[in-house]
C-alpha cells in the first residue's frame, strides 16, 4: 500500500502549530551535548540519535532552531515519506508529492539520496528521478547557486523526504571573516564549552586563540547574542515563508549585560589582529581582550576564576608531533602555576599529547569528527 505523508508547510498555515519531526545534525560524538542544549532551549521531545538530535515542532521551531541553537551543523525538516520498490514507482510517487507546498518555482533545487537495505540501491538514479519530478511538476530549476537541498533517505523501501532549512552550514555565523590555520568550527566550540559547564557567568581564556573562536563564542553566549542573528537561511527561500513573523522572532531577545571578560592570546600577531576584527564584527569587542604573547608569558587575569579553553596544534596538520610534547608540557606547567582555581578544557586528536601536560584530567569525552580527524575534549576540575 502506498503511504504518502502530506507536506508539512503550506502558504496558508506556515506559522500554525503543525507538528512534525525536526533533525539537528552534529558531528558524531556530540549528540548528547546537542540534546542537552536543545532541551535547555525549550524544544519538545528531544531525542539524541546517531548524527544528531530529533524533536517535535512546527515551522516556528525550525526557524528558532536555526536562529538559536549553537551546536547544530544543520536543521532538517522531515516533509513527508512514501514507499517505493523500484525506480518507476519512485518516479510516479515523487510526481504525486505536493512539492508546491514546500518549494518555490523560482528557486533551484538539488536532490541528494542515500539508499540502505532497499530494492532501490542506485542513489544517483534515484536522485535523478526525484529531481526530474520536482522540475517537471513544480518548475523549479535543477541545481545551481543558492539551490535548496532536498534529501531523500531510502531505507527498507521507505522514502523519507527532508529539506535542508539552513542553507550555508550553521557554523558560518557571518562574523568570522578572518581565520587562521586549522580553525575550530564555532558549532564545535559551543558544544565543548557546554560540556565544560560554561553558562556565561565566568571568564574564559584561550592561551592559543588563533582567530578567537573560543573567546568570541563564549562572549556571545554570555551576552545572549543569538548565533544566527546576522545571516540568511535556506528556509527564507521556501514557499509560504512569512517575513514578518521571522523578523518578529529575531527581535524577541535583546543582549544581556556582561560583567566578565573573555581573553585570547596568541604568539602570532596576525592571528591576534584577526581575532580582534572578528570580535568587532560579532559585537563583543567591549568584553573581549586579545593580545600577542607566547604561552610562557601567560599570567592569571584579574577577577574570578573561570575556564581555560585551548585547541593546541595536534601534529597531524600543524607542527611535528615529536616537537609538540615540549609545547604541551610547557602549557601544562604554566596553567598549573598561573591559573589556580580555573578549570581547563583541552581539545586534541592525540591523547598522548594531552597527558604530556601533566594536568589532572577527568575521563575524556567521546572522539568527535573534525576536519578528517577525531578530536577529544579533555577536562579538569579547578586546578
Amino acid at each position: 500500500m502506498m503511504v504518502i505523508a502530506r507536506p508539512i508547510w503550506s502558504s496558508r498555515r506556515c506559522c500554525k502549530r503543525v507538528a512534525f519531526e525536526i533533525f539537528l545534525a552534529t558531528a558524531p560524538g556530540l549528540e548528547a551535548a546537542l540534546a542537552e542544549e536543545a532541551r535547555a532551549l525549550g524544544f519538545a521531545s528531544v531525542i539524541a540519535v546517531p548524527g544528531g538530535v530529533t524533536f517535535t515542532g512546527g515551522w516556528p521551531e525550525v526557524w528558532r532552531a536555526n536562529l538559536a541553537v549553537r551546536g547544530a551543523n544543520r536543521v532538517l525538516a522531515r516533509i513527508g515519506e512514501f514507499r517505493a520498490f523500484h525506480l518507476a514507482q519512485l518516479d510516479k510517487r515523487a510526481r504525486k508529492f505536493d512539492w508546491a507546498a514546500v518549494l518555490r518555482a523560482d528557486v533551484p533545487v538539488k536532490v541528494e539520496v542515500t539508499c540502505r537495505r532497499s530494492k532501490i540501491y542506485h542513489a544517483g538514479a534515484a536522485a535523478e528521478r526525484i529531481s526530474r519530478a520536482i522540475s517537471e511538476t513544480r518548475g523549479a530549476p535543477e541545481g545551481g547557486e543558492g539551490a535548496i537541498r532536498v534529501m531523500a533517505r531510502i531505507e527498507d523501501d521507505l522514502v523519507s523526504l527532508s529539506v535542508d532549512t539552513s542553507g550555508e552550514p550553521l557554523h558560518r555565523r557571518g562574523h568570522k571573516e578572518a581565520v587562521g590555520k586549522a580553525p575550530l568550527r564555532e558549532t564545535l566550540a559551543a558544544l565543548f564549552l557546554w560540556q565544560c559547564g560554561f553558562d556565561g557567568s565566568e571568564p574564559v581564556l584561550d592561551p592559543m586563540c588563533g582567530s578567537g573562536t573560543f573567546p568570541i563564542e563564549a562572549a556571545e553566549m554570555a551576552a545572549g547574542l543569538l548565533p544566527g542573528r546576522d545571516r540568511r537561511f535556506g528556509f527564507e527561500e521556501l514557499a509560504g515563508f512569512d517575513t514578518g513573523a521571522w523578523q518578529a522572532m529575531k527581535g524577541d531577545i535583546a543582549p544581556k549585560p556582561v560583567s566578565v571578560m573573555f581573553h585570547g592570546y596568541d604568539r602570532d600577531a596576525g592571528a591576534v589582529r584577526m581575532a580582534m576584527a572578528n570580535a568587532e564584527r560579532a559585537g563583543v569587542a567591549a568584553f573581549t581582550h586579545f593580545a600577542c604573547q607566547p604561552v610562557s608569558a601567560l599570567v592569571r587575569p584579574d577577577g574570578p576564576p573561570g575556564l581555560v579553553m585551548v585547541n593546541p596544534p595536534y601534529g597531524a596538520r600543524i607542527g611535528e608531533r615529536k616537537l609538540l610534547f615540549g609545547l604541551y608540557g610547557s602549557l601544562g606547567e604554566v596553567l598549573r602555576r598561573e591559573m589556580r582555581g580555573w578549570r581547563v578544557g583541552l581539545v586534541t586528536s592525540d591523547g598522548g599529547l594531552a597527558k604530556a601536560t601533566g594536568l589532572p584530567f577527568l575521563p575524556p569525552g567521546p572522539p568527535v569528527a573534525h576536519g578528517g580527524l577525531k578530536v577529544t575534549l579533555w577536562r579538569t576540575g579547578p586546578l
